[in-house]
């Protein structure tokens, strides 16, 4: 089983999934921007529900950032994405509330 938790590496809820969940490789993407296929695939799984509409980047932007497209500004901003994005082999979960961690069997 190979497992991906895409985040920064300095956010206290990627540390915790990295932690709970044993052999998982933490991709910081500040550091290793996602691609254009990864940005794809995140929102074609999520929606615009891969934004954090909560972070300090997004309250920074103005109405006509905000307006953008979702592909465009995870590229320009990639601290806006909701961490983390956890890849469980071909599988995608967001975040790290407790229904994505029952589901990732250590709840």
């Amino acid at each position: 089983m190979s497992t991906v938790i895409y985040g920064i590496k300095n956010c206290d809820t990627c540390r915790k999934a990295l932690k709970a969940l044993e052999g998982a490789d933490l991709r910081d993407v500040r550091a290793a921007p996602l691609t254009n296929a990864e940005r794809a695939e995140f929102i074609g799984a999520f929606g615009d529900a891969i934004l954090n509409r909560a972070s300090t980047t997004w309250r920074a932007l103005d109405e006509a950032e905000r307006a953008r497209p979702v592909a465009e500004l995870l590229a320009e901003h990639p601290t806006l994405m909701k961490r983390p994005v956890i890849r469980v082999d071909d599988a995608l979960h967001l975040g790290w509330k407790a229904n994505v961690r029952r589901a990732l069997g250590v709840a």
